[in-house]
């Protein structure tokens, strides 16, 4: 029954047992109330592909013994496996709740001794309290469940308090997550490309690979329509490597002086098989290394930055071009900027947006330029949708730029050949004529 009833690696009551005890608990014959709360370790993946799942199970009993220790007698933690913990509170209101929920997200937030290692994870907690409703422990958990997925809409170290709305939420989830699958399995994924341009000159010098979704019933979508679930639910790294390699064929199709732009997601900068992945790509496709410009965003490397720099160079001796996208948002210390391998920096389209009517974003963006260049790396402005944009960016020294400007994200077949003129004076008017 001990081994039946409790994880092996933590010794925390597993799932059979938590429902047990809160089917008990629902039973009594005089109900008390209840507080179920649901428990998820943010970015947890990222210590298992950094340092190893040996390190990841060490920080899995760390956590166990912190929030046991958080607990009354009475209380139940149990582990659901991976980095998911459930809680059940008994004879216990929402606010007794809440000052036991500060407590984790205080303890589980501590630093944790790796083997050496310093390591800082946070958490997001989901609580469901019983209000005479509930059943079944499958009922409350669904909410709690539904509720920590609200709170890691929120962002990382929080909490939230189930409300109906959630479930809507969490079907929704739960659809998407299987529209997906299908889309991927149905090849429902498109590619469209959107130029990048010489700021000088207004040449074509290479295109970004956007992608998009042909949903059966929904028609078009963007990125902004399912991406950040697709990062969430781990779907992104089927779909990277699927953007990946139909990116490299269609520009090994292209004249050879063009370069094509990929976004790798933060989850793909995690795992070890990326560069597998990006070898394979290269190989089948025949695309010369140097043509693929692979964007990582500045937040992507925040959660291990010394892993990302390690990854990044990687992928460096492959011969690939690394650019680090939305630069300026994700506040990493400049003292690391050295020391990733890349050649562009990617300036963030909020500070492009205001350049001509904000001091403050136009000093921002002469500041990124000035230190590309010294450091030996080329600037892209993201974002430009007018002339004046422009100009005033042609007047900084900015190397290049993508936007509506010069032309929205397009299909292969409506990108016009490019070619790589040779560096000519800045102009004292640029056209508005779009490429």
């Amino acid at each position: 029954r001990e081994r039946a009833l409790h994880d092996t690696l933590t010794g925390l009551p597993n799932r059979a047992l938590f429902l047990e005890r809160a089917q008990h608990a629902l039973d009594r014959r005089d109900p008390q109330p209840i507080v179920a709360c649901f428990l998820d370790l943010d970015d947890f993946k990222a210590v298992n592909d950094s340092l190893g799942h040996g390190a990841g199970d060490v920080l899995l009993c760390a956590m166990g013994e912190r929030l046991t220790a958080c607990l009354r007698p009475g209380d139940t933690v149990a582990r659901f496996g991976g980095d998911e913990f459930a809680i059940l509170l008994e004879d216990t209101d929402l606010s007794t709740a809440l000052a036991i929920v500060d407590r984790i997200l205080a303890s589980t937030s501590s630093p944790v001794n790796v083997g050496g290692v310093e390591v800082v994870i946070h958490s997001s907690i989901g609580l469901a309290p019983s209000d005479g409703r509930h059943t079944t422990p499958d009922q409350l958990l669904a909410e709690a469940d539904a509720a920590m997925y609200a709170a890691k809409a929120r962002g990382s170290h929080c909490f939230e308090v189930f409300a109906p709305a959630m479930r809507i939420a969490t079907e929704l989830r739960s659809r998407l997550r299987t529209e997906i699958d299908h889309a991927l399995v149905n090849e429902e994924f498109r590619l469209h490309y959107q130029p990048i341009v010489d700021v000088q000159t207004g040449t074509q010098i290479g295109v970004e690979a956007l992608v998009r979704w042909q949903h059966p019933e929904r028609g078009l979508l963007a990125p902004v329509d399912f991406i950040d679930h697709a990062e969430a639910s781990g779907q992104i790294t089927a779909i990277g490597k699927w953007v990946l390699g139909t990116a490299c064929l269609a520009t090994a199709q292209l004249p050879a002086d063009g370069h094509m732009s990929v976004n790798v997601a933060a989850r793909q900068l995690q795992q070890r098989g990326l560069i597998d992945v990006v070898a394979e790509a290269l190989a089948s496709s025949g695309l010369p290394a140097h043509r693929l410009v692979l964007e990582i965003t500045e937040t992507a490397t925040m959660a291990d930055i010394d892993g990302a720099i390690a990854r990044l160079s990687e992928l460096k001796a492959l011969g690939v071009q690394l650019a680090l996208d939305d630069f300026g948002t994700g506040y990493s210390p400049l003292s690391y900027l050295r020391r990733f391998p890349v050649d562009y920096l990617k300036i963030d389209r909020s500070f492009v947006r205001g350049i001509a009517r904000s001091a403050e974003d136009k000093a921002i963006v002469h500041g990124v330029i000035d230190m590309a260049h010294a450091l030996g790396l080329r600037a892209i402005a993201e974002g430009v949708e007018n002339a004046i944009q422009r100009d005033i960016l042609s007047e900084l020294g900015c190397d290049l730029g993508q936007g509506h400007l010069w032309m929205r994200p397009v299909p292969l077949n409506a990108v016009p050949g490019w070619s790589l003129p040779a560096p000519r004076p800045i102009p004292e008017r640029i056209s508005t004529h779009t490429a």
